[in-house]
């Protein structure tokens, strides 16, 4: 047995034991299939066999947007800037709000529909390391560390070190304590000076090089005594 009704043009409804509802319908709580309701709308009034389904629109921060036998809209998405979202489109009484990543954080969790649901802090390369590739608002920074002969004191970019001479075949900044983190040579400049190759020969006999300056006065004329 069954009953048919149409009421200010909704599609008649059928209530047959056992089956079920087409898919512009819904079930009710005692078995009748009821019309849906349209996005931006809800279920105010179940249909009868004299009447369609009563139907109210969303309201406040609700919406809906799926045909629906639901007896209440959708809350609206919050963008919470303490947790680095902001809106990007507010919710209507068809579609919820999408948010996205404010600027030095990064989306951890997309959604095509409601945007970024997870934002999270853009990571600083520490020191010793370089930016290998910026964040942006869908990744983080990607870090890595600097190579050797080469520094970062501020997690940015790596520098070479600067070497002005050597000595007994360490480089200036190995004397210096150089690490991929300092560059000790520019705070402790470091300067390598040569010794006249004279005194590494042999010593100056006094006596000597007195009688040397009285036979030859032009020669020690601008001398300086070591």
């Amino acid at each position: 047995m069954f009953s048919a009704s149409i009421v200010f043009g909704f599609v008649a409804v059928f209530s047959v034991p056992g089956l079920c509802c087409r898919a512009t319908e819904y079930s009710t709580s005692d078995g009748q299939c009821c019309p849906m309701c349209n996005e931006g709308t809800f279920v105010r009034r179940d249909c009868t066999q004299f009447s369609g389904t009563g139907c109210a629109p969303c309201s406040g921060d609700t919406f809906m947007n799926q045909l629906n036998g639901l007896n209440r809209c959708f809350s609206c998405t919050l963008c919470d800037s303490g947790h680095g979202l902001f809106v990007k489109r507010q919710c209507t009484t068809i579609s919820d709000t999408v948010c996205e990543a404010l600027s030095g954080y990064f989306c951890k969790s997309w959604s095509d529909v409601t945007g970024c649901s997870l934002a999270q802090k853009l990571s600083h390369c520490a020191p010793g390391q370089r930016i290998k590739e910026p964040g942006s608002s869908r990744s983080d920074t990607l870090c890595e560390d600097c190579r050797a002969g080469y520094f970062s004191a501020d997690g940015t970019d790596c520098t070479a070190w600067t070497a002005t001479g050597s000595q007994g075949g360490w480089s200036l900044s190995q004397l210096l304590g150089g690490t991929p983190v300092h560059h000790r040579a520019t705070h402790r400049p470091f300067t390598l000076t040569s010794t006249p190759t004279r005194n590494l020969e042999r010593p100056i006999n006094p006596t000597s090089r007195s009688l040397e300056c009285g036979k030859k006065p032009d020669l020690c004329k601008h001398e300086t005594a070591f």
